[in-house]
């Protein structure tokens, strides 16, 4: 009896890898919850108008456990949540392919286009109700599993003509609560896409109190990317794992300091998802500012911004956005139009004649053509295998990844499937092993030399200690004392 009493809380309290590749231990409750591995579907990009195509039957359905369609969007006629004719038609395909595989499929709301009418649909008690009541009649239509809500953002201006109040936040956990009371909704899946940052108070200061959120929504994807862009001053990394261990001045979002911040306003480690992105930003750099003099590729450069780079073909080309606002060039190129614009090579690797780096603080891939002057920052193999073994190190609840028809060959999925578990349960490291890990460190504005010191991780742990550094320990703890406990019950 004494020695099942010691058994199963240290079990309940144990490293996500030995409860399993898909669950996730909660130390509060000593119960489990499934792990996540989601991504989102872009619908436009299954129309025949875009090359290449990515339709409902190029998806690796088996590699996930939910895929959220990309997008309904709000408008102010009565708090109606929107779908365009042709979403409503693959709409019905999604679902029953995703259920045919075993996969929840839920829809998005929003989106940085379609977020304008948000703050109207939840700023009163009767556009509350209607938005609560289209919602629930989409998933009845559609025999959806649940919604995300993907508004960019509370309380803060998103795309430019967005409706703004300061009570947004407030309002959207009032809809939220209400959204549960019903008897449909409190079985539904309900996520929000989220910044870097907390929801905005009343002042348009991130809150510092947003623990009401998690009794109302399953997790929160942060949308871990955008970070670095053609709005910035230099270049930059799109989606950095890191950046305490950045100059102060390029310390503006990461993985670690948002689910630092995240955990600190009130949302338990286990109920985030982090976002990945299958795409990286573009930048034209002179040979001069790129390259350092002897030839390495250098970190946060200046750039062009006169002259933005075209991007893939599913890239926006520029024109008036939904604001009606001339926008440039986005500039992007997903990972398979890296490959096609001859960045990359098939298998991801950095096609001859380009210069690359990558950088150890942000874990963050730069490749450089020196013939065309340009520059991306992107998400490699590594990359997604480093975000994996954050994932798992710190208790979060899995990845989503932005989006399913960016990656090319499943190069970037089964990276972080891999690393999160969900390709098996390899239990080869060593569980109590407190090492970090030593490489040569590419310092931001400087090329990469021979000098050593620890991983993102470990300086993750250093500057971020109120989550990443007790997590991780407090895991590797909890693993030993298991390996400790069931040695004792054989010699019992």
């Amino acid at each position: 009896m004494l020695s099942s009493l010691l058994l199963f809380p240290a079990l309940a309290l144990a490293s996500p890898s030995y409860l399993g590749s898909r669950e996730l231990a909660s130390r509060a409750m000593g119960d489990s919850v499934e792990m996540v591995a989601s991504t989102w579907f872009a619908g436009w990009h299954a129309s025949t108008q875009d090359n290449p195509v990515f339709g409902l039957n190029d998806l690796s359905w088996e590699k996930y456990t939910s895929v959220v369609y990309s997008f309904a969007i709000t408008t102010d006629d009565d708090a109606h949540v929107a779908l365009e004719d042709s979403d409503a038609t693959l709409l019905t395909q999604f679902v029953s392919l995703a259920h045919k595989n075993s996969v929840e499929a839920r829809l998005a709301v929003g989106g940085w286009g379609g977020s304008q009418s948000y703050s109207y649909a939840v700023g009163s008690a009767a556009n509350r109700t209607a938005f609560a009541n289209s919602l629930l009649a989409l998933q009845s239509k559609y025999n959806l599993d649940g919604f995300d809500f993907d508004w960019e953002y509370p309380g803060l201006q998103g795309i430019g003509c967005n409706v703004v109040n300061p009570d947004d936040t407030a309002n959207f956990l009032t809809f939220l609560k209400q959204l549960r009371a019903t008897p449909k909704g409190a079985n539904l899946t309900l996520s929000a896409a989220v910044s870097v940052k907390p929801f905005a108070d009343g002042t348009g200061s991130p809150s510092t109190d947003v623990s009401g959120f998690a009794s109302v929504l399953d997790f929160i994807e942060i949308m871990n990317y955008d970070v670095f862009g053609s709005w910035t001053d230099t270049v930059g990394p799109n989606a950095p794992l890191n950046d305490t261990c950045a100059p102060a001045h390029d310390q503006i979002g990461s993985a670690v300091s948002a689910v630092n911040a995240w955990t600190a306003a009130g949302i338990p480690a286990h109920q985030i998802v982090l976002g990945v992105a299958s795409y990286g930003h573009s930048f034209t750099v002179s040979n001069q500012n790129a390259l350092t003099s002897s030839g390495a590729l250098a970190l946060y450069p200046p750039f062009d911004k006169s002259n933005p780079p075209p991007g893939d073909s599913w890239n926006n080309q520029g024109g008036p956005d939904q604001c009606g606002v001339q926008q440039p060039a986005g500039g992007e190129y997903e990972f398979w139009g890296l490959v096609q614009n001859g960045f990359l090579q098939a298998n991801g690797s950095v096609a001859p004649g380009m210069d690359h780096i990558f950088d150890e603080c942000s874990q963050t891939d730069f490749v450089y053509n020196p013939k065309s002057q340009i520059m991306v920052a992107y998400d490699s193999a590594q990359a997604f295998a480093a975000k994996g073994d954050f994932i798992v190190n710190t208790g979060l609840r899995g990845f989503s990844m932005w989006e399913a028809g960016g990656d090319s060959k499943d190069i970037l999925l089964d990276s972080i499937r891999s690393a999160t578990g969900f390709d098996g349960d390899d239990e080869s490291e060593p569980p109590c092993s407190t090492e970090t890990s030593k490489t040569p460190v590419a310092e931001p504005g400087s090329l990469a030399t021979g000098s050593s010191t620890p991983s993102p991780l470990a300086l993750a742990s250093s500057a971020a200690p109120s989550l990443y550094h007790s997590l991780s320990l407090s895991y590797t703890g909890f693993s030993c004392i298991v390996i400790l406990l069931l040695s004792s019950l054989c010699i019992l």
